[in-house]
């Protein structure tokens, strides 16, 4: 049994994707603040070391790099007296052997994935968010009560106009079936824009081509999709009134800085733990369908070629959603 007072040096490590690791942050708020003289480093990816980059929690951030790997050695001269492996692949697995001292792991609920995703068999007692299961494997941790953490400098700059009446899109995702079609952007695009709001496009780098297409049919839109610039991706998010978007990584930036989002759910459920983590929150989903959900992490098709679980939700159905949504939330 491992006790956490008698811990003074952890490496957490959650490799991808972006929106796995902000939902690591409560974990390691709730393990500083519980434990102050503990010394937390925590080990992911280049392209999600910014969740953590000015994240007061953390003394280091380690990048695990496809060509080099990692960082083994500095990792091993460490001497951590705890790994937290919240990634739990083989990845993760081959660097916690390698550093060789205690580890507790993410426990993945993939049985009861499957179940629902091959045979529709629901056996999810309740819904469990992310941070709740990565906090689990934590003997003695207490999770707080308060949302995702992503901590922006000063320095980085809003490029939004106070005073404007900004609604976020956020339209990609890495997987077409969690992709609310983009067409049904333009038109709810056009919808608010009629009622005097602003559409505002973010993205990553993926996401360019899906932005510039609603960007061009919308002219007075602003598109402020980047080369995965998280921070001012999140910055700006902070002058919306609402964010709408995907079950995607972008949803989770958005509640980490504490903006009501409007979540559109297709190919994924809820249960699987993903939903907007305590912010003020719309899920909009399609609960007539018999074939969802087809997937836990989003595929590249339709597997029945009708897709309505996204056709099926209409833009004047997220339109009249929306603006209710933002009545009842100002």
């Amino acid at each position: 049994m491992i006790d956490l007072s008698a811990i003074k040096n952890i490496l957490i490590i959650r490799l991808s994707s972006l929106g796995d690791v902000l939902l690591t942050t409560p974990v390691v708020r709730s393990l500083k603040r519980q434990f102050p003289d503990i010394k937390i480093d925590f080990l992911t990816k280049e392209q999600y070391a910014g969740v953590y980059e000015y994240n007061p929690y953390i003394s280091n951030v380690f990048i695990f790099n496809q060509n080099n790997k990692y960082p083994v050695r500095k990792l091993i001269n460490e001497k951590y007296d705890l790994i937290i492996d919240l990634q739990n692949n083989l990845r993760s697995k081959k660097i916690c052997a390698q550093i060789r001292t205690k580890k507790v792991s993410f426990q993945k609920p993939d049985l009861e994935k499957f179940l629902l995703v091959k045979f529709k068999i629901n056996t999810f007692k309740k819904i469990i968010s992310i941070p709740e299961r990565y906090s689990k494997c934590i003997p003695g941790l207490k999770l707080d009560n308060n949302g995702l953490d992503l901590f922006i400098p000063e320095k980085i700059k809003p490029q939004l106009h106070s005073g404007k009446s900004y609604i976020g899109f956020c339209p990609g995702s890495r997987h077409f079936s969690k992709m609310w079609p983009g067409k049904y952007f333009i038109e709810l695009g056009n919808s608010l824009l009629n009622k005097n709001f602003i559409p505002v496009l973010f993205g990553g780098t993926s996401d360019k081509h899906v932005c510039e297409e609603i960007h061009n049919s919308l002219p007075n839109s602003i598109n402020l999709c980047n080369d995965n610039n998280l921070l001012q991706t999140a910055r700006d998010m902070q002058d919306c009134r609402t964010v709408i978007c995907n079950d995607s990584g972008l949803m989770h930036a958005a509640t980490a800085v504490n903006v009501p989002v409007v979540a559109i759910f297709g190919s994924t459920v809820r249960e699987f733990g993903f939903a907007p983590y305590h912010t003020k929150n719309l899920i909009l989903e399609n609960n007539s369908l018999s074939c969802r959900p087809c997937s836990h992490i989003g595929l590249d098709k339709c597997p029945k070629g009708h897709f309505k679980c996204m056709v099926e939700i209409t833009p004047e159905i997220v339109f009249n959603e929306t603006l209710k949504f933002i009545d009842v939330n100002e």
